[in-house]
């Protein structure tokens, strides 16, 4: 069996899961997730876990297998504790602020970058140089905060743009180091 696809997914106290066909829906105290996962396996919930076991060993079966309790998991725990992503801005003049539905960005352009929120994900700026991006799919999550990202990446000089926390950036010497 599959080293992942054999472990049981544990379901936490008012957690649902239903698979019907390709669909699978997890209901929790966040909120619903719904994931499209391959067809094929059989599921099996009993004592507050769900197993998943596949029909036979061919690779592709086996492939799946992993994966679809990885999805399943990370429904799992999307609908229990949420996922969040934090980023952080450098640079002097740059910061964010959330005004209604928009993230406002501030990032040196002669205009203000407006990033409209997706209704299922929440957007918070608890200083001016800080978001936290959060959600209940895993996903969604890391796209979203990725697209932020990618309206100023860090640049390797002086570091100065947006960054998730925790990121190093590799920085270079400038022309007169090189002399």
């Amino acid at each position: 069996m599959s080293r992942i696809g054999k472990d049981p997914i544990p379901l936490p106290q008012g957690v649902s899961v239903k698979v019907d066909g390709e669909l699978s829906v997890v209901k929790g105290p966040k909120g619903e997730h719904k994931q499209h996962i391959p067809e094929g396996l059989s599921f099996e919930e009993k004592d507050g876990q769900l197993t998943i076991t596949r029909p036979d060993d061919t690779k592709t079966m086996r492939a799946r297998h992993g994966l679809v309790r990885a999805l399943i998991a990370n429904q799992v725990t999307g609908v229990t504790e949420g996922f969040t992503k934090k980023l952080e801005i450098i640079g002097v003049g740059y910061r964010a602020s959330v005004k209604g539905k928009v993230l406002d960005l501030q990032l040196q352009f002669s205009h203000p970058v407006e990033y409209p929120i997706p209704e299922d994900i929440q957007i918070a700026c608890p200083d001016n140089t800080h978001i936290d991006v959060t959600g209940v799919d895993k996903q969604r999550v890391g796209q979203v905060a990725a697209e932020i990202r990618s309206y100023r990446k860090p640049e390797p000089y002086k570091g100065k743009g947006i960054r998730y926390v925790g990121e190093y950036v590799i920085r270079k010497a400038g022309k007169a180091a090189g002399k």
